[in-house]
């Protein structure tokens, strides 16, 4: 420290700052990065406390003499470099701050998502989550894929934990339940912990499945926490650093309701790589290209037509759909794409609400995909577009466009 040169800078909260302007320090981490990629064969690294990383003499640069050497390095600019955009020191939080060829956790996807779902934010907070947070890292040349979109971390409440509990419980942990985060944004559906009543219980699973489809069809990069593919619990337990037991292991005994979930996790992988518009290179922007005559993406309001900007200024708007055009431009070259078009539809508020499909150039039906509401071995139908859905409360839906001549050969092979 500057003024008691006795005492070491504590940006990290622990005690332990490197100092990563000083050209040695640098040398040294750098260094020890390309080792363990080049010679122990790490695809990455996730960098904790990361603002340390690119905190200056006059504070953080998003140009850092450290951020650079990884960039420059033909070694280490080839595996994932991932830092968590933030720590306990002055300026600390720079989510979206970093340079091109960084990836960050984004907490904004992780706040606004548990918020949407539990009744707390609007559609005009959740849709720019859903495009990469294109208003945080759409600059300089970077990627949707900057955005690490997660729900859950190491650090909280598991997915299941999200969803079963309104308040922390670290009795165990022997502080007094004073340790661990607080503000957790989590509802428990009607009743605290486990519970015997199905109606809290389905809207549990239901809740579970929002999430997970939430995380997985948004742009960007997912990241998720093990475990929460089948339902594991730390018991309300939101900082079970210090327990080796019950409450932080992971349960591979996995129960006939934990299967279930695994296999809808897997089917919104599989859907996830079986359609492109979900993991787009360029962000989704919603600007309207006159050459191509297309919008990338268009955000639909329960009557089926764009929302209007009264709209989207209206805070109890909590159904809305966001139609992905498959015909947007792809890439920088200035061409249609040819991706297939996709509509999701989120309902956070507490009702059904009949919402039509809407029409868009390229088909005549909409192809059911998901509905969380639905059990896994649901039959899923296809509807003409201005139909109306009946869209559950709290749950989410994804539609795939038909064309005319696909419409006619799955109604033939259906018949």
């Amino acid at each position: 420290m500057p003024d008691e040169p006795r005492y070491y800078i504590n940006d990290t909260g622990t005690s332990n700052t490197l100092n990563l302007s000083h050209i040695r320090v640098i040398q040294m981490v750098a260094d020890s990065l390309r080792y363990w990629a080049g010679e122990t064969h790490v695809d990455g690294f996730r960098f904790d406390l990361g603002t340390i990383l690119a905190r200056e003499a006059k504070g953080f640069d998003g140009q850092s003499g450290f951020l650079k050497a990884c960039c420059q390095d033909p070694e280490l600019r080839t595996v994932k470099l991932i830092a968590e955009p933030w720590d306990c020191g002055p300026g600390g939080y720079q989510v979206g701050g970093f340079s091109p060829g960084w990836a960050e956790w984004n907490d904004k996807f992780r706040d606004t998502v548990r918020d949407f779902w539990r009744g707390a934010a609007p559609a005009s907070a959740l849709a720019p989550r859903l495009c990469a947070s294109g208003d945080l890292f759409n600059h300089r040349g970077r990627k949707p894929s900057a955005s690490v979109n997660f729900i859950t971390a190491h650090d909280g409440f598991t997915l299941s934990d999200l969803v079963s509990y309104n308040d922390k419980h670290n009795e165990a942990n022997g502080e007094d339940n004073k340790d661990g985060q607080a503000n957790n944004r989590s509802w428990n559906c009607g009743a605290e912990g486990p519970t015997d009543d199905e109606n809290v219980n389905a809207l549990r699973r239901r809740q579970r499945r929002n999430f997970l489809a939430t995380l997985l069809l948004s742009q960007g990069t997912p990241m998720l926490l093990a475990g929460d593919e089948f339902g594991r619990t730390q018991q309300g337990n939101n900082n079970a650093y210090c327990q080796d037991n019950v409450i932080s292991w992971v349960d591979w005994n996995i129960d006939e309701e934990g299967q279930a979930l695994i296999c809808f996790a897997q089917k919104l992988t599989a859907l996830r790589h079986k359609y492109p518009i979900l993991r787009r290179n360029r962000f989704l922007t919603g600007i309207y290209n006159e050459e191509l005559d297309v919008k990338d993406v268009t955000w639909i309001n329960a009557s089926g037509a764009e929302m209007k900007p009264e709209q989207w200024g209206d805070m109890n708007m909590e159904c809305f759909g966001m139609l992905m055009d498959g015909r947007a431009q792809p890439t920088g070259i200035r061409k249609r794409g040819g991706d297939a078009t996709l509509l999701m539809v989120l309902n956070g508020y507490h009702d059904l609400v009949d919402f039509a499909l809407p029409e868009t150039a390229g088909g005549s039906h909409w192809q059911l995909l998901i509905d969380t509401n639905l059990p896994e071995d649901a039959a899923v139908g296809r509807f003409a577009t201005a139909e109306v859905y009946g869209v559950t409360g709290r749950s989410l839906l994804l539609f795939v466009l038909q064309t005319d001549d696909q419409a006619r050969l799955q109604g033939f092979a259906g018949s």
